[in-house]
């Protein structure tokens, strides 16, 4: 797991609540396309023996397998063992607790089911549908946004900390309802001015949260990576209020 002083933090957070209020909508693009890149520079900083190739594995299943799956079924709903895999995956990816990997195996599949399959239904009220799931043990606010980002990328943002952070106003970080509606709210207003501004870019709540990602990390491991995309580009105008393929979604 990757460690940062105070002041790091602080300079990175400075920097991508910038990107966030003021980068234009060629801008977002650019850097989601880093996405694939900086995950592999994350992933090269695990120490552990195999954990650079298990991130990069899980996440490629998490971004395309499991949310095809999902969509792919008449009614959507996630199995108990892809919700194991999930945890293996949210883990991986961001601060490894191992005794939720084992608390998330005592749900019954039965009841995985079925409270997913309720909390896809009552999409598109995300915190209707975030309800629905933290009824399963290990799952909290975030990691049921993880299912529904999975699943319906085109209504919930995963709730990633990087991704919070990147967001005047969500430190200190909370894993709360509360502090994911705030979160998604803020995700929700940012798709809309996006797709005002670029009406083919197919803007959706996942998708910023992956940019969102995507620049805080190259912010914090490799800067350099953010010069050429978001160096000269033209400012997104204000409206008042207030290398690689980036991950495929339906």
């Amino acid at each position: 797991m990757l460690h940062f002083d105070s002041d790091s933090v602080t300079l990175t957070m400075s920097v991508t609540n910038n990107f966030f209020k003021s980068a234009s909508a060629e801008e977002w693009t650019k850097v989601l396309e880093l996405y694939n890149q900086v995950l592999k520079l994350k992933a090269s900083k695990i120490q552990k023996p195999g954990g650079s190739k298990n991130l990069l594995d899980l996440d490629k299943w998490f971004q395309t397998d499991l949310s095809q799956a999902i969509q792919e079924r008449k009614e959507r709903y996630i199995t108990h063992e892809e919700l194991a895999k999930l945890m293996k995956w949210k883990l991986s990816r961001g601060k490894f607790r191992p005794r939720l990997t084992e608390m998330v195996q005592t749900n019954s599949s039965d009841l995985v089911e079925k409270s997913s399959r309720q909390a896809f239904k009552k999409l598109p009220n995300v915190g209707a549908a975030i309800k629905e799931l933290i009824v399963l043990k290990a799952v909290g606010p975030a990691t049921a946004s993880a299912v529904l980002a999975a699943g319906a990328p085109e209504h919930a943002p995963f709730m990633a900390d990087e991704s919070m952070l990147a967001i005047p106003g969500q430190s200190p970080l909370a894993y709360t309802e509360a502090a994911y509606k705030r979160y998604n709210a803020e995700v929700q207003d940012c798709v809309k001015r996006l797709k005002k501004e670029d009406p083919s870019g197919e803007w959706t709540p996942h998708k910023v949260e992956l940019a969102l990602w995507t620049h805080y990390m190259a912010c914090k491991l490799d800067p350099s990576l953010l010069a050429s995309k978001t160096g000269p580009s033209k400012k997104r105008k204000s409206t008042g209020d207030g290398e690689g393929e980036t991950p495929k979604k339906k």
